[in-house]
């Protein structure tokens, strides 16, 4: 079956930060070579001995939530964090897919025409992206965040009490797959950002099934992929521990469309590196 993905190839302008030429070739030839391929055990030294909270917090938890709060804010004290957050791609990319993502999710709450849109939020972390839309929009929206693990909603909490949010935002701690156990409400818009990296194919569409399971038809669902293109798979592997699963746009959609989703839009963010993608609640799930 074809999948209907259009991709953007005008993203909004929203504050994305990019690289220079030189600085892509330098990236390419040098800098990716050498994190890719040093010893392991020396870089880790060498980032041990920088205090890289970046690296410590991905050693605690792989990809988890403080790793992505670090990158987001991109404000660092340590040298080897001004390096890695600064001027790392795939930092930086986050960043870019933090921007586009809250951009595109405050258009989709504004363009709702509900009283007040609800966006539920699964492998939500503290919400950042979220609560970040949410201000950004400018009609009424509340928001259910569910993760598995709860150590980061107190942080999220305050994120959206800092915004005025406090009252339109509720966290759950639960999987994700079991959403009709303790989900009643159809959200308006689904957002699936920063998870389906670390998942396989077969927990992708079980947990997209289970969003569509609790969506109208026509609701939109928004998640990202990611590409190799960043050029330092080897050292989140080695360095990092962390593990993530490549896939296209294309590739990503397909999994969605067994899930009952459709009419997929896809906004690449400069560097390439991460696309954000809008599909639709299109039919029944099995």
């Amino acid at each position: 079956m074809t999948i209907e993905l259009i991709e953007n190839r005008e993203p909004p302008d929203v504050g994305f930060e990019t690289f220079s030429p030189l600085k892509r070739a330098i990236k390419c030839v040098l800098v990716n070579p050498l994190a890719n391929y040093l010893p392991a055990g020396l870089t880790k030294a060498v980032l041990r001995f920088g205090k890289s909270e970046l690296a410590e917090a991905n050693w605690a938890d792989p990809g988890g939530w403080r790793s992505m709060v670090i990158s987001y804010n991109g404000q660092c004290s340590q040298i080897a964090d001004k390096i890695l957050v600064k001027a790392g791609t795939v930092p930086t990319a986050l960043r870019n897919r933090k921007r586009l993502a809250s951009h595109l999710i405050a258009d989709l709450i504004d363009a709702d025409g509900s009283d007040s849109t609800h966006v539920l939020c699964l492998g939500a972390g503290p919400g950042q992206i979220i609560t970040e839309a949410m201000s950004k929009a400018k009609t009424a929206s509340h928001a259910t965040l569910v993760d598995l693990n709860s150590d980061s909603f107190d942080f999220g909490r305050k994120l959206a009490n800092d915004l005025g949010l406090g009252d339109h935002v509720s966290f759950i701690q639960a999987d994700v797959r079991d959403l009709h156990e303790y989900f009643h409400d159809q959200p308006h818009i689904v957002k699936m950002m920063g998870i389906c990296e670390y998942l396989d194919d077969e927990q992708i569409v079980t947990i997209a099934r289970a969003a569509a399971d609790v969506m109208p038809k026509g609701a939109p669902i928004v998640f990202n992929s990611i590409s190799k293109s960043h050029g330092t798979d080897r050292f989140f592997r080695r360095v990092f521990g962390l593990n993530m699963n490549h896939r296209s746009p294309g590739e990503l959609s397909e999994l969605m469309r067994q899930a009952g989703f459709g009419n997929f839009l896809s906004h690449r963010e400069p560097l390439g590196v991460y696309h954000v993608i809008v599909g639709r609640k299109v039919e029944a799930t099995d």
